[in-house]
């Protein structure tokens, strides 16, 4: 139903200009009739609407134009009677929601921009939704005989579909998803309660019961691989809504923010950038100041030199090897990681380097593809301290958002470098 930009344009010129009441315009020696359909309106008869409607007339039959053009404005909950059109009719929605219903068919919604194209003698109603008011054009082929009115739409079947949709039947969730689910997101309704209830159900108490109590993981960090997680997965969506999250359970922004750096050289700038506009948004709102305090500690002069030294620190002797292995043509990819991943990012304040590490392993196992990257760093978390069961509670965390492949994937290499104990 969505209409031409060009159309709707062309309708617009036709039926509005500056004058209130029929004039005469000259122009290059032809004579133009005009009208406005600026303004509310004059009510619309009772006995063929319910509620509040109000119509403008832009072309009357005695226009002899061969049809009837006017503008009808519905407030909310307003709407016609049942009525047919023994030519048709043609409605195109300018402002607002509304409601169309034919005969014996579901309700459908209407917006701004549709058009309705209403054939022969179909019997139907049109009017605003419960919440919104709602403005159409209306056009009917005919200058006599335009409209037989019926009966009015009763509320019952006015409110019917929208009774079902507005109040879902209560969710079973348990009391641990309810409670974890509250701490994170209080006050949080999902738009899909109303439209996919039994998978809200069916995934509120798998992530936020059964997986949660998995492990002995903090919150504020395990929402921080979380947010790390979708980042990879490149899901702004649930990483809006965790962004926020984060923020009610005791994260900073600068911790967040430091989240979305660190993923950078993992992930890559282009699929980081939307979300570090996001990011901003969000706190933004919450009155958060921008920029934040800047956490590097790296000059130019010595970035190479530290980076290096915190990635012996944290993978140990074979980074010795690595450079010593590398062919002369690709020597400058050891020295970037060195001095870019390492001492552009790892070296920055604002997370400890144990958080870093599993948030490093946490967008590695989200992104697939990345085996060889996954068991260097888990070695590395081994390194710097997190321990086997950090590293399964942090990947049984991320399954719901991950999805069991790569959860799957994860766990066989975190056996193969712990040595299945």
């Amino acid at each position: 139903m969505a209409i031409r930009k060009e159309l709707l344009f062309a309708i617009c010129l036709c039926l509005f200009s500056a004058n209130q009441s029929m004039a005469q315009v000259s122009k290059n020696n032809k004579i133009y009739n005009m009208t406005s359909i600026t303004g509310k309106g004059q009510p619309a008869p009772k006995e063929n609407f319910t509620g509040n409607v109000f119509v403008t007339m832009a072309v009357n039959p005695d226009d002899n134009l061969n049809s009837t053009v006017g503008k009808v404005t519905f407030e909310a909950k307003a709407r016609t009677n049942w009525h047919t059109h023994p030519h048709g009719q043609i409605l195109i929605l300018t402002a607002g929601v509304g409601y169309y219903q034919q005969k014996g068919k579901p309700i459908q919604v209407i917006k701004e921009g549709d058009v309705v194209k209403i054939p022969v003698n179909v019997e139907h109603w049109h009017g605003a939704s419960h919440e919104s008011a709602m403005t159409h054009i209306a056009i009917v082929p005919s200058a006599t005989n335009g409209t037989i009115w019926m009966t009015p739409v009763t509320d019952a079947d006015y409110n019917k579909d929208h009774q079902s949709s507005a109040q879902p039947k209560p969710l079973k969730l348990t009391e641990a998803a309810i409670k974890n689910h509250e701490e994170l997101l209080p006050n949080y309704v999902s738009t899909m309660q109303k439209t996919d209830p039994e998978f809200i159900e069916l995934f509120d108490n798998f992530a936020f019961d059964e997986v949660i109590a998995y492990g002995n993981l903090d919150t504020k960090t395990r929402v921080l691989m979380i947010l790390g997680s979708t980042i990879a997965s490149q899901a702004l969506t649930e990483y809006k809504v965790m962004v926020g999250g984060a923020l009610n359970v005791g994260a900073t922004a600068i911790e967040i923010k430091e989240v979305l750096y660190q993923s950078v050289p993992y992930v890559g700038v282009s699929k980081v950038l939307d979300f570090l506009h996001a990011t901003n948004e969000v706190l933004l709102s919450r009155g958060i100041e921008l920029p934040l305090p800047g956490q590097s500690t790296t000059m130019p002069q010595n970035r190479q030199e530290k980076g290096l030294a915190l990635q012996k620190e944290i993978v140990g002797s074979r980074i010795d090897e690595m450079y010593a292995q590398s062919p002369p043509e690709q020597l400058h990819i050891q020295k970037f990681l060195s001095a870019n991943c390492f001492g552009d990012y790892y070296t920055r304040t604002g997370l400890d380097i144990k958080t870093r590490e599993l948030l490093t392993y946490s967008m590695l196992i989200s992104l697939g593809g990345a085996e060889s990257q996954v068991k260097g760093h888990i070695q590395a978390n081994l390194n710097v301290g997190n321990d086997k069961q950090t590293l399964l509670t942090v990947t049984t965390q991320l399954l719901p958002y991950i999805g069991y492949p790569r959860t799957l994937n994860a766990i066989s290499a975190i056996n193969e470098i712990t040595g299945k104990k």
